[in-house]
Formats: structure tokens, C-alpha cells, sequence
């Protein structure tokens, strides 16, 4: 019953966002497929002219800039693969936009890196950008900003940019298109299965996971359940689906069973409001505090805000406003949340009662380490 909702849910979906891997983009020879690339067009097409917002999440800039560059294959080093993906991107971007064009549609490319979406005026700029393009009836055709990126600013991979997007635009499905049919369980001897449905990801699921992908693309499975697993809880519900089929994608939306759904349909686990996703979800934790069992209870169950008499231990150099990741004292991750400390600060007076932070730092600190309202749990307990 639950699998049969999500594919409801699929059915009906407004606002979706599709991410096409490297081997769904690609010839054997790392290079654009062009027959591939028309069958997504076509498909694309149909869903918008069906009343679909539609955004791609597209790989194979780097992919497409290996011939002008006379490269043999991709290439390892970072000069190299920024020197593809910022030939590759024209020469991609041309190919999706003449045949939209055939279609009666135009696009628009967004590129973006971790900076982009972490400062909070430039995430709201990409997130307005996005929809305007959408209220346009325009395709958003987005790809990491590979050309600038090192790997202080990296997303990493596109799986993960993906989902962060599904986010940022509110989406309601998030389907993530590669080589094979979704996840696969293993029956008797050699055999498989495909999983059709998964409520979240767990353990269970991530240890069904063989490989990191190939030399041509640098996602693979577990980055997909974990991509999946992010826009659950901003409630969107993922599909993950063999894009190489030239209906995949139509078929999907149209709420047959293919591939692996995943996403619970109640609400346990969402991450509830935009502020809450912009901590939970676009920023790279630069601290750790341990906490005792009193404050870990007063946070899980009190809805309390973190305050220094429960922290036992500061890891990490941070400023004040940076995200930082709440542990129990078992190591074990609680949530994460903005620090209203520098960890210099926070080393003085962790463990400490409030009227001591005020004898220590002076009256112009705030008493809370993390406001509540400041804090995304792992459970949310609202």
C-alpha cells in the first residue's frame, strides 16, 4: 500500500525535478549520446506541455569537452577536468537547447557550487531565479559550477546537487535517472530483485550497495539513497529509475512501477520550514560539541535550546553563526545547528551556568549556545 501512495504521489506531482547521470548521458565512449539526449528531450517536453515544472539536474559537461580538447579519455587532474566541463558545458547546453527548441520550449542553465547555496542572499537569488524560470514555462537545466569549483566549494556530485535543488524549489518528486532499475536485493545464488519500495534508508538498504560508480561518472548507488533520503525529509518523494529507456520518465510520472520509490507517506522525520532546511540542508558542519544525557533529553524531548552547562567537548575551529554538528556523549549525531559562539569562546565556557558566561565573556553574549529555533534534530520533535 505505501509503495502504491508514493506512485500516486509521482502521478501527481507539479513540480518535479529529474537528474541524469553521466551513463545515462553517454556513449561507451564517455561522449554525449545524442539519441539519448533527444529521448529526454522529448519526454521533458511532454511533461510541461502536460502542466509539469520540470528542473534538470544534468551531468556530461565534463563528458562533452573531452573531443574539442582532443582528450583520449576523462581526465584525472582538476585543471584538466575544469578545462573540460567549461568546453563541454557550451557544446551540452547547445544540444539540449536547439532540440527544446524543436519542442517549442526554451531553457535556461544554472550553475552553481556550495557557496552559491550556503550564503544565504545567494541562495535565495538561485532559489528565485529557479522559479521565475519555472513560472516562465522555461526548463531550468542545472549543473555544478565545475569550472570554479575546488574542493572547499565542491557539492561533490550531482546526485546530491540533485537533491539540494529538489529543496531549494519546494519539488515535489525527486527522480534520480541512472543505468540500472533501482535498487537490487539479492534472492538465491546470483539472483536478485528490485526493490520497489523503501520507507527510509537504513543500514539494511546502504549494505545492499555494490560499487562507487565508474571512471565516467563519480556518484553510485549509496549517493543516491543518500541524495533520496534528503529530499524525504524536505517531503519530496525519489524515485530512483533506469533513465536510458526512452519512456522511462513518462512512465514514472505516470505512476507505473519502476524503479525503487522511496519516502514515507506520513510526515515523521520532515524537516518542517525553509530556515530548517537552509541549516539541515546546504551547509557543511565546520564544529562538533559533544553533549551530556541531560542536555541531549532536554533537546530531543523538551524542544529546549543548547546552552553551555550541557557541553563537554568543542572539536573544530568556527566562528560565530557557523554550523555546527550537536553528539551525545556515545558519539552518536543528534542534529545540527547555527553556533552563536566561536569555538575559542565556546572551549571557555563549555560546561559552565549562564551566570558564568557572563562573568567570562561580558554581558553583551547571548546565554544560548543554539537556538531552538536555530536547531534541525535528526527526529524532529515539534
Amino acid at each position: 500500500m505505501p509503495n502504491q501512495l508514493n506512485r500516486v504521489r509521482l502521478k501527481t506531482a507539479k513540480r518535479v525535478v529529474i537528474k541524469f547521470g553521466t551513463r545515462v548521458l553517454v556513449d561507451s565512449r564517455g561522449r554525449p549520446n545524442p539519441v539519448r539526449i533527444q529521448a529526454i528531450v522529448d519526454q521533458v517536453s511532454e511533461l510541461v506541455k502536460a502542466g509539469r515544472e520540470v528542473v534538470i539536474v544534468s551531468s556530461g559537461a565534463v563528458g562533452a569537452g573531452l573531443d574539442p580538447l582532443g582528450f583520449a579519455k576523462r581526465p584525472t587532474d582538476l585543471v584538466s577536468l575544469q578545462m573540460a566541463a567549461a568546453v563541454g558545458q557550451t557544446h551540452l547546453m547547445r544540444m539540449y537547447s536547439e532540440r527544446f527548441e524543436e519542442k517549442g520550449l526554451a531553457v535556461g542553465q544554472i550553475l552553481l557550487n556550495h557557496d552559491d547555496l550556503k550564503q544565504r542572499n545567494r541562495h535565495l537569488n538561485a532559489r528565485n531565479s529557479l522559479l521565475g524560470l519555472l513560472r516562465k514555462g522555461i526548463v531550468p537545466i542545472v549543473n555544478e559550477n565545475d569550472v570554479v569549483s575546488v574542493d572547499e566549494i565542491r557539492l561533490g556530485d550531482n546526485d546530491y546537487l540533485a537533491s539540494l535543488v529538489s529543496v531549494l524549489v519546494d519539488a515535489d518528486a525527486l527522480l534520480l535517472c541512472t543505468s540500472v532499475n533501482g535498487l537490487r536485493a539479492p534472492l538465491t545464488g546470483n539472483r536478485t530483485q528490485r526493490v520497489a519500495y523503501i520507507p527510509e534508508i537504513s543500514k539494511k538498504e546502504l549494505e545492499l550497495v555494490n560499487g562507487k560508480g565508474s571512471e565516467l561518472s563519480t556518484g553510485g548507488m549509496a549517493t543516491k539513497l543518500g541524495a533520496a533520503q534528503m529530499a524525504n525529509r524536505a517531503g519530496a518523494v525519489s524515485l530512483i529509475l533506469d533513465g536510458r529507456k526512452p519512456d522511462a520518465l513518462t512512465r514514472a510520472l505516470n505512476g507505473d512501477d519502476l524503479g525503487t520509490c522511496i519516502g514515507r507517506v506520513d510526515d515523521s522525520g520532515r524537516i518542517k520550514g525553509k530556515r530548517k532546511h537552509w541549516i539541515a540542508f546546504f551547509h557543511k558542519p565546520t564544529g562538533k560539541l559533544t553533549v551530556d544525557a541531560g542536555a541531549e533529553k532536554a533537546l530531543r524531548f523538551s524542544g529546549k535550546s543548547l546552552l553551555a552547562a550541557g557541553i563537554t567537548n568543542v572539536e573544530g575551529q568556527f566562528s560565530t553563526g557557523a554550523v555546527v554538528e550537536v553528539r551525545n556523549k556515545d558519539k552518536k549525531l543528534i542534529g545540527s545547528g547555527l553556533c552563536q559562539f566561536t569555538a575559542e569562546d565556546l572551549r571557555l565556557i563549555q560546561g559552565k551556568k549562564s551566570n558564568r558566561i557572563l562573568e567570562i565573556l561580558g554581558p553583551a553574549v547571548s546565554t544560548e549556545v543554539i537556538h531552538r529555533d536555530n536547531l534541525v534534530l535528526l527526529t524532529e520533535q515539534e
